[in-house]
Order: structure tokens, then C-alpha cells, then sequence
């Protein structure tokens, strides 16, 4: 079992920035990836980033790569979101998810195909 944290969430006025983390316990698997997927009221899952554990390599949805940054730090097991220039279509809840690291990919994309999810942090983006 993971056992996935979020925080960081918070209401900020557009043009603002956030750092959301995500800390990551339990059973430890070097060989999967780490990805922020959100949710935005009355909408689907959207995902937004993923890294993998093993050598940071990073994949972006397209319409956030210019203001979101995922980083990971192996040692303390934590993966952060960046998140700049917020506007307020980023409202959402925003979760963390784990999956085992893949080599296509644009598989990271699907939000069903993440085995552990955290309970999420909500990212509120005044105008």
C-alpha cells in the first residue's frame, strides 16, 4: 500500500502562485511515476503532470507546461506542483496519484490508470 498526502491548496488571487506537495509513504516503488491530476467542480479529471521516481523525467498536459512545474525530492519522497501566473480556471480540487512509470507517455494522461490516489487539496483562484 501508498499512502499519498497533498497540501499546499489555498485560495489565491489570479496571477498568484501556489506550491502544492505531495508526500508519499508506506510501500515504496522506485519503477513508478508520481502524477497531479484535478478536478474542477462539475467537470471531469483532468490530468496536469507526472514524474517519474527513478530519473525526474517530467510530461505535461498542453495547456498548463508553461505555468506548471513538477519536481520530486526521492529523499524525503515528496513530489510538488508549481503552480504560477494562477487563473481562475485552475480552481479545482487538485490530487495526487500513483502508477507504475510507463514508456509512452501520453498514458500518463488517463486519470483510471493511477493505483493510489490522495484525498486531494482545493486550489481556489479569485479573479
Amino acid at each position: 500500500q501508498v499512502q499519498l498526502v497533498e497540501s499546499g491548496g489555498g485560495l489565491v488571487q489570479a496571477g498568484g502562485s501556489l506550491r502544492l506537495s505531495c508526500a508519499a509513504s508506506g510501500r515504496t516503488i522506485s519503477n513508478w511515476a508520481m502524477g497531479w491530476i484535478r478536478q474542477a467542480p462539475g467537470k471531469d479529471r483532468e490530468f496536469v503532470a507526472a514524474i517519474t521516481w527513478s530519473n525526474g523525467g517530467t510530461y505535461y498536459a498542453d495547456t498548463v507546461k508553461d505555468r506548471f512545474t513538477i519536481s520530486r525530492d526521492n529523499a524525503k519522497n515528496t513530489v510538488y506542483l508549481q503552480i504560477n501566473s494562477l487563473k481562475p480556471e485552475d480552481t479545482a480540487v487538485y490530487y495526487c496519484a500513483s502508477r507504475p512509470q510507463v514508456a509512452i507517455l501520453y498514458r500518463y494522461r488517463t486519470p483510471d490508470a493511477y493505483e493510489y490516489w490522495g484525498q486531494g487539496t482545493q486550489v481556489t483562484v479569485s479573479s
